[in-house]
């Protein structure tokens, strides 16, 4: 996730949670709420289940760097996650590629009434994913997939037990808890699907991703992408910057997003503030959606 890495020591930690769009007016009161949950959590055996977004739930545990920063911040990813929830409706299909332990899932499943088709390679996480599918009763509404995604059909090697940083080994790479883990491509997985927004948070083999999805990145169906590049893709050889090119070349123009105001902002080239890069193809029809979404509850606040 593209915040994970803002993150790496406590102060900037500190910094990253008081600084927080939805913290600013409450920045003692979360620090506050950060050594509660630090505290608390140790004398809690297991997981824990928090509020999250309108009447949707997380089930949280130690360990779990992405869910725990919603517990301080309420949305970690506060432009991307905000963009998904203004830009999807009820029964839209959502795509959640990486998926980790499903919060983007619940956001679309349990917060919107979206169709998920949700992909998570690392079996691990892929049951801790399923707990949140279960806690929140969208099992009808997700579509949970525990497989990888890539250019062609086949296995890969993946990493375990890293959270938010598993990813494909690359060929120097060793990791002590490798997998073997099938890998499928969106044009067949999506075969009659209409997808409205996919989400692709793969640690950098985005390019393969993309690769296998001819065929969805051309249906008119499909506003928005949500992807983060951080960079990652170097170490399978990928070049960023020819992604972003190719993916110009269906027909999307890179973005960033204003939840407050409702606002795409147009950027020259991938989101370079640490941001996942949201590319859209129909501007207007998005565009409408974004100011048309009723608000959304979260920490007290309605945006």
């Amino acid at each position: 996730m593209p915040i994970i890495s803002k993150v790496r020591n406590v102060f900037s930690l500190f910094s990253f949670i008081a600084n927080h769009p939805l913290n600013r007016k409450h920045k003692v009161a979360s620090i506050r709420n950060f050594f509660a949950w630090q505290v608390g959590s140790r004398l809690v055996p297991g997981p824990v289940v928090v509020n999250f977004v309108n009447d949707s739930k997380l089930l949280v545990k130690p360990g779990m760097t992405g869910a725990t920063l919603n517990i301080y911040t309420g949305l970690h990813e506060f432009e991307d996650m905000s963009f998904v929830l203004h830009a999807l409706r009820k029964n839209d299909v959502f795509v959640d590629v990486g998926a980790n332990v499903g919060t983007y899932t619940v956001l679309a499943g349990a917060a919107i009434g979206a169709q998920c088709i949700t992909f998570e390679p690392a079996p691990s996480t892929f049951s801790n994913l399923m707990r949140n599918v279960d806690l929140n009763q969208i099992n009808n509404l997700v579509d949970a997939r525990n497989v990888g995604v890539g250019e062609t059909d086949g296995e890969i090697t993946f990493t375990s037990g890293l959270d938010t940083v598993n990813h494909v080994l690359s060929k120097d790479e060793h990791h002590a808890d490798a997998v073997t883990i099938p890998v499928v491509t969106l044009d067949k997985s999506l075969q009659g699907s209409n997808p409205v927004v996919i989400k692709i948070d793969v640690e950098g083999f985005e390019t393969s991703v993309i690769s296998g999805a001819a065929n969805v990145l051309s249906q008119e169906s499909l506003l928005a992408i949500v992807m983060e590049l951080n960079g990652s893709g170097n170490r399978y050889g990928f070049d960023e910057a020819q992604l972003h090119k190719k993916i110009l070349d269906y027909g999307f123009q890179s973005y960033r997003y204003d939840p407050f105001k409702r606002k795409l902002i147009s950027l020259k080239g991938k989101n370079f503030d640490g941001g996942n890069t949201i590319y859209v193809k129909n501007l207007d029809a998005l565009t409408q959606r974004l100011e048309s979404a009723p608000k959304f509850k979260v920490k007290g606040q309605s945006i």
